[in-house]
Parts: C-alpha cells; sequence; structure tokens
C-alpha cells in the first residue's frame, strides 16, 4: 500500500524546501530528506550571502527575482536581508575580469559603483594601498539568515498541510499508472505515491534520477572550503562587524564578516568524484585563505576557529536545471543550483511549483524557462 500525495519533493535543503512551500498551494506535498534533519550539506554550509552581481544571466534574474520574497517575509527584528556590501579588488593583472565585472554589475537594481581608494578604505580600514589599484563597490549585496529562510518554507509547507519525512532515501522509483512510487529505505522503509516527483537532491540528484531510470543531468560536485578566524582590535573606529565582504574580482579569496570574526575561503572548485563521501576542510586550502587575506590587509589574524567544507554541485553551463524532464513525464528537476541555491530560492521554488502544478510561470522567471530546461545543451559558460 503506498502514501499518497499530490506532489513528492526529493531533497530538504533549501531550494526542495522552497518547492515544496510553493507546492503546498496547490495540493498535498511529502517532502523525503535522506538525512537526519534537512540542511545539512549544502544548504548549511552557505556563506550566506545573497547578491545581484554573482552567477550568469539566469542566475542573476533569479536572484533579483528572490530579494521581493526575502524582503516581505523577514521582520524588523530578524530580517531575512541585511545590508552588507561587497568590495572587490583589481589589479593590473586582473584588468579584464575587473571590467567584465564592472559591465555585469552595471545591469544589476543597484548597479556596482567604482571606488576611489581612500572611499574603500573608509568602508574597510584595514585594506593595503598596495594591495589593489581599482576597486568595485556592490551595494545591493546582502547577509542572509539562511536558517530563518530555511526554517520559513518548512513551516509553510507543513502549514499547508504537507509534511517532511527524515530518514528516508530514495532506493527505487517506478511510474506505475500515472503515479511515481518512490521506495525509501533507512528506519522506516515505506512507498511514497504522487503524479509528481521534485528532484531537488542537491549533490546525489544524479543519483535519484538512475533509481527512476531517468539519464542523469552530468551534475559535478566540487569542494569549498571555508574558516572563521577571529582577529587583533582593529584599526578605525568600526570593528569587522560593520565591513563589507572583501573579494577580489579573479575570485581567488573572499572575507566575510561573520560572528564578530570573519569567514575566509580561497574560493576552491577541488572535484568531489563521490559526494556521498562527507567533504572535510583541507589545512592547504584553509592556509591559502588565510595567505590571501593577508596579502589584502595591513593585519594578522589572531587564530583559526571551526573549518568546514561544502559541496557546491552544477552541470557544464553553471546554471540551475529546473523543469520536466523530456523523456520521463511528471519526472521534475530542481537541481544544479551551484553557489546561487540560498539567493534564488525563492525564485527557483516559486518557478519549480508553477511547471509542476502545471499552471503559468511567474512574469519575472518566465522568459528563462527553455536556458533552465532539462535536455538542454549544455556549454561552458564563457569566462
Amino acid at each position: 500500500m503506498s502514501d499518497s500525495s499530490d506532489f513528492l519533493v526529493v531533497g530538504g535543503g533549501i531550494a526542495g524546501a522552497a518547492a515544496a512551500y510553493f507546492l503546498s498551494a496547490s495540493g498535498r506535498v511529502t517532502l523525503l530528506e535522506a538525512e537526519a534533519s534537512v540542511g545539512m550539506h549544502a544548504t548549511g554550509r552557505s556563506a550566506a550571502l545573497y547578491s545581484e552581481y554573482f552567477g550568469g544571466p539566469a542566475v542573476r534574474t533569479l536572484t533579483t527575482a528572490s530579494r521581493a520574497f526575502y524582503a516581505s517575509h523577514g521582520t524588523d527584528t530578524t530580517p531575512l536581508l541585511r545590508p552588507r556590501g561587497v568590495l572587490a579588488l583589481g589589479s593590473p593583472d586582473t584588468a579584464d575580469a575587473f571590467a567584465q565585472a564592472h559591465a555585469a554589475g552595471a545591469l544589476a537594481e543597484r548597479p556596482v559603483v567604482e571606488l576611489t581608494p581612500d572611499e574603500a578604505q573608509r568602508l574597510c580600514p584595514v585594506l593595503r594601498r598596495d594591495a589593489f589599484d581599482r576597486v568595485l563597490y556592490k551595494p545591493g549585496a546582502c547577509d542572509i539568515d539562511v536558517d530563518a529562510a530555511h526554517q520559513l518554507f518548512l513551516r509553510g509547507l507543513r502549514a499547508g498541510g504537507g509534511r517532511v519525512v527524515t530518514r528516508a532515501p530514495v532506493r527505487e522509483s517506478t511510474r506505475v499508472g500515472g503515479l511515481w512510487h518512490v521506495r525509501t529505505g533507512g528506519p522506516h522503509e515505506a512507498v511514497y505515491a504522487a503524479p509528481v516527483l521534485v528532484n531537488a537532491a542537491g549533490a546525489w540528484a544524479d543519483r535519484v534520477a538512475q533509481t527512476a531510470g531517468v539519464a542523469p543531468a552530468g551534475l559535478r560536485s566540487t569542494r569549498r572550503t571555508a574558516a572563521l578566524v577571529t582577529l587583533p582590535d582593529p584599526p578605525g573606529d568600526t570593528g569587522p562587524s560593520a565591513w563589507p565582504m572583501v573579494t577580489d574580482v579573479a575570485d581567488t579569496f573572499y572575507a566575510k564578516p561573520e560572528a564578530g570574526g570573519l569567514l575566509l575561503s580561497p574560493c576552491d572548485s577541488t572535484p568531489v568524484p563521490d559526494p556521498a563521501r562527507r567533504v572535510r576542510a583541507d589545512d592547504l586550502d584553509v592556509a591559502v585563505a588565510v595567505e590571501r587575506f593577508h596579502a589584502a590587509v595591513d593585519l594578522r589574524i589572531r587564530g583559526v576557529g571551526h573549518a568546514w567544507a561544502g559541496l557546491r554541485t552544477s552541470v557544464a553551463d553553471d546554471t540551475p536545471v529546473i523543469g520536466e524532464d523530456p523523456a520521463a513525464p511528471g519526472f521534475f528537476w530542481l537541481a544544479g543550483l551551484g553557489g546561487y541555491g540560498i539567493q534564488t530560492a525563492p525564485a527557483v521554488g516559486a518557478l519549480l511549483a508553477a511547471l509542476a502544478a502545471g499552471h503559468a510561470p511567474p512574469a519575472t522567471t518566465a522568459p528563462l524557462t527553455p536556458a533552465l530546461a532539462p535536455g538542454r545543451s549544455l556549454a561552458a559558460p564563457v569566462r
């Protein structure tokens, strides 16, 4: 006997939770999560930045389309978005990358601004003047309260009559009589059925597709390292919590204020052939992040605290895969979100829900559907 719903969503990260939230307006939703709790992988290891300057054209459109949701669903005391801003440093060696970032950022709702070195140092007093010759400021970038956003989607799902089933890894999926039947393993093996199956399993989405006899999307996972570091008392009247995030236009490091210190990353992208093996921070990657940060500032960190690594999963063109598989009726992909899943979650969730429920896509993202469709021709993006 199958447990029936109108929609099955596989994957409880923020993308799957957002899809389930929006789908709950169209029917009963069951969200299946392999782990003991949701959001343990990419969602729980995010840098928590909302940036309309990040990613290719489709990603930037999805990000812009998500701002209104995030802005309207926070509260005065716990907003989902908090202004942060980003300083992107340029040097003579990165002139082409600077020009590309400037051109792309000029199209954002809050366009990038080129600052003088003095203006940049007023925003972040520890910058070394010999570390850059030009700098872009991205004023619309914000911190995201990732946990609050994730929980908002899950509460909305439950309020709409949906449910979350944890410890439910997918073992087999078959389509019979217009319904997908999904058999799960774990301590409470069961079979769940629905006419629509949404594959939002992140790094495991190709494996979920294979359980259903669906061709994989060609997802590739890479490791991204981050570490929390403590600082000595900085110069100036403001501490690091008031600084913008600092990066470079070549994307070789970032330093983001976090928990009274800084979150550092070397922006590594190490291939992970088997995402089932838990990724861990590599000491060398942490050391590289510290070295690159030291090259950009006039202070030395006091110590490295917690370090970790997360997975970023994408396809060759670095654009999400959203929509119904052309060879599998009722099987919908919500995958390949790379490093953009948090900032685009409201828009990708609403778009997926509209497509899966047979409704017209939102006007802001409807033109993107061919560029996001499963089965499209995938080419590496031009950098």
